[in-house]
Order: C-alpha cells, then sequence, then structure tokens
C-alpha cells in the first residue's frame, strides 16, 4: 500500500489547489498515469501515479487546498507493507547514471563513504565556482531536495558532502525563507477593516496573483531600488530586423525585438558581472554567476509570469526567438514546466509590449538587476546637426543598491547601446 504524498516540486510550492481528479476510488491505474491537475501558484501540473494498483482512497476533493506532506491518495499495489512516496526505498544508483528526477524522487541515502566516481575538485561547476567531492548517492539526494550540491562544503573526509551535509543546507534554506516570511509579515500594514459606501464586488485573488504579491513586498523590502534611464537611438536595428524578418519567417519563426536585446543584455552581462549576480547576505558575499539565463516578464490573464531563457550565450537570434515564442505561449496557458521558471540569473520587463513608453521595474529577488524596455517611437534627433526622424526607445535599468552603483549602471547601459546601435555585433559576437 502507498500514501502518494504531495511533493515538493521545487521553486518554493508550498501548496496547490486540486482542480480536477482524474481517478476515483476503485480505479485502476498504471505507473505514470495522471491521478489529478493540481494549480500552483506558479503553474498547472499534472501529477502522475508512482506505481501501478488499485486507488484504495482519494482524500481530497476537487477545489480543496493541498499541502506538500499531504497524502492525497492512498494506491493499493499489491503490497502488505505500507509505503510513504515520502519515505526512501532501496534504489541502485551506478556510476554515471542519469541523474535526473521527477515529481517523486526516492532514494536509499547511506552516509558511508562510497568510492569516489572519479571526481575532480577545482573543476568550475555551479555558483559557487567549485565542484564538490561527492557520491552519485549524495548528488542525487542533493537534486531531489533542490539544493547546490557545489555549494555545500562537506564534512567528510578530504571534505566529501556528506547525507547529514546536504540535509542541514536544505533546513538552512528553509530557515532563510522562513526569515523573508517573517520580514513579509512585520512590514505589512495592520489589516484593519475596509470601509465601504457603496456597491462593491469582494473578487478572491489567484494563487498566481498572491504569490505575486508576496514576491513584489519582499524585493522592496529586501532591496534598496535606483534606477538608471536611457534613451537609445535602434534606427539601425528595426532596419536589421526588417531585412531578416522574410529568413525567419521561412523558418518558421515570427522575429520580434527581444531576441535581439536578450542577446545584447547577455554580451554586456559579460563584460559587467556584477549585473548577473545575487547578494548572499547571509555571508555577506556577491555570487558572480557564471551562466546566463534571462527571465522574461510575461503578462498573462493571470497575472506576472517570468518565464526563463537559459543558456543565452550559447544560442543565436533565431534559437533564442523561437524559444521565446514557445515559453510566453505555454506561460500564457500556464502548462509551463517548473524547470522553465527556475534559475534566472536577470531579468527583462517589456512596457512596449502594452503599448507604455517607459516604466519603473521591481527587481526579482535575489537576483541584482532588471531592464525594462519601452515601445520604440519614432522622434525628431539631431544628428550631426541635422534634424532626422530616428526610432528611438527608452530603457529603464533597477539595480540593487546595496551591490551596484550608479557609474555600474551608467557603464553597463552604455555598453548595451553600443550593441543595439549596431546589431550586426550580435550576429558576429
Amino acid at each position: 500500500m502507498i500514501d502518494f504524498k504531495f511533493a515538493d516540486i521545487g521553486e518554493g510550492i508550498h501548496e496547490g489547489k486540486i482542480l480536477k481528479l482524474m481517478v476515483k476510488e476503485g480505479d485502476e491505474v498504471k505507473d505514470g498515469d495522471t491521478l489529478f491537475l493540481v494549480e500552483t501558484d506558479k503553474v498547472n501540473a499534472e501529477i502522475p501515479s508512482p506505481a501501478s494498483g488499485k486507488i484504495h482512497k482519494i482524500f481530497p476533493k476537487e477545489g480543496d487546498i493541498i499541502h506538500v506532506g499531504d497524502v492525497v491518495v492512498k494506491i493499493d499495489d499489491g503490497k502488505d507493507i505500507d509505503i510513504s512516496m515520502e519515505e526512501p526505498r532501496k534504489e541502485a544508483v551506478k556510476e554515471g547514471e542519469d541523474e535526473s528526477t521527477g515529481v517523486v524522487g526516492e532514494l536509499m541515502v547511506s552516509s558511508q563513504i562510497i568510492e569516489d566516481s572519479n571526481e575532480r575538485e577545482g573543476v568550475n561547476t555551479g555558483t559557487s565556482g567549485r565542484r564538490a567531492l561527492a557520491t552519485p548517492v549524495a548528488r542525487k539526494l542533493a537534486k531531489d531536495l533542490n539544493i547546490d550540491i557545489n555549494t555545500i562544503r562537506g564534512t567528510g573526509p578530504v571534505g566529501r558532502v556528506m547525507k547529514e551535509d546536504i540535509y542541514r543546507a536544505k533546513e538552512e534554506t528553509a530557515n532563510r525563507k522562513v526569515k523573508e516570511e517573517t520580514i513579509l509579515q512585520n512590514r505589512q500594514i495592520d489589516s484593519t477593516e475596509i470601509k465601504t459606501t457603496g456597491e462593491v464586488e469582494r473578487v478572491p485573488l489567484t494563487m498566481l496573483r498572491k504569490t505575486i504579491a508576496k514576491n513584489m513586498v519582499l524585493s522592496k523590502s529586501i532591496i534598496p531600488h535606483a534606477v538608471a534611464i536611457e534613451e537609445l537611438d535602434v534606427t539601425d536595428l528595426v532596419k536589421f530586423k526588417k531585412e531578416q524578418k522574410e529568413i525567419a519567417r521561412e523558418n518558421g519563426i515570427s522575429l520580434t525585438y527581444m531576441p535581439f536585446i536578450i542577446k545584447a543584455l547577455t554580451l554586456a552581462l559579460k563584460e559587467f558581472p556584477i549585473f548577473n549576480a545575487s547578494y548572499d547576505e547571509k555571508n555577506g558575499e556577491l555570487i558572480l554567476k557564471k551562466y546566463y539565463n534571462i527571465g522574461i516578464a510575461t503578462d498573462t490573464p493571470d497575472g506576472l509570469m517570468v518565464p526563463v531563457i537559459k543558456n543565452t550565450d550559447k544560442k543565436g537570434i533565431f534559437q533564442i526567438a523561437k524559444e521565446l515564442a514557445q515559453t510566453s505561449e505555454e506561460a500564457r496557458k500556464r502548462t509551463i514546466s517548473i524547470d522553465k521558471l527556475q534559475d534566472g540569473t536577470i531579468s527583462i520587463t517589456n512596457f512596449g509590449a502594452v503599448g507604455t513608453t517607459t516604466g519603473i521595474p521591481v527587481i526579482k529577488h535575489p537576483e541584482v538587476a532588471i531592464l525594462g524596455i519601452g515601445k520604440i517611437t519614432k522622434k525628431p534627433v539631431v544628428v550631426e546637426e541635422q534634424i532626422e526622424i530616428r526610432d528611438m526607445v527608452m530603457i529603464t535599468l533597477a539595480i540593487d543598491h546595496r551591490v551596484i552603483d550608479g557609474g555600474d549602471s551608467g557603464r553597463f547601459l552604455n555598453k548595451l547601446k553600443e550593441y543595439l546601435n549596431n546589431p550586426m555585433l550580435l550576429v558576429l559576437s
């Protein structure tokens, strides 16, 4: 008998709403069959069965809120022993085996030292710039708990990361989240009753909208924002995009300006790595990230979502454009997978998409900067003492003033301007 619990599926998700039950008590299911559809504050996810058997008991009803660790379904798999899907089961992990895992990943973890798999320290891996000495079993556990093992200092022989080290890191991460929640609660306005004098309608907020509200308060409470605004001449970019539009269409791509902006931002980040970072308040360190994952704030019917285009330094304009169109559509339909919402290093918000010239964006914690792009408009501009009609755009750079100064912002915007003024550099770089 299996107690199937709602598992931690990452990205801070701790509860969900049962939108639809796909099975009923007495139904036979196979391993991988969808048990229920759950709405979280990030995505709508189909949760699969972890084993074949008969549905013995369903605990929540459609519309109920479930939390991580709640038993949702009891499955009779023909075995007499009760198995909790949060309990580890014995499973051999061979060296070199694929370490990927699904929503529910189970593994028997041992603190015994397992022979090393030819690992070397000093390999530039992960956010810490080092590769931890650990067994495949330990790496699998860290992956299941959504912990970057390369940031953990091992207490085992020669610095090997042990099971206890991983659990300790998970606990510290949870404690930081509790601290952030406490900050939010302490800074919230007293919830006094709102007085009204006429007819009103009360509309419950969706889980996504509640999360957006929480994240905005967290960002503005923790991060001291400063802003730099610049007007850019993108006449050459507009011309270049028009010239490539037909080629893009032949390749099944609807070309917009955003892929060019993403590429320009990526190149600028390589020269100014402080903008591609996170501030570790606990240790007083700036974590400079050697990978480039650009989050794109996307307007959806339920609220703002930020899908992430990963490894943009390794992708061309057309590839970025194709991936951007796909992830944006998935975000709007709430069918996007969790991994496409994780691990962003800096974000872009496009005011121009809704016809706005400029705005002041809010940084996505724990990032240290966000770029806002306005709509492109034609304006008379003085060029070499002559008035010309040029394509101009306002860009806004919001920074975490704890780690980035105004001078840094100015130099960064000048580099971004250089790339957008000469789009051929985006192709040749």
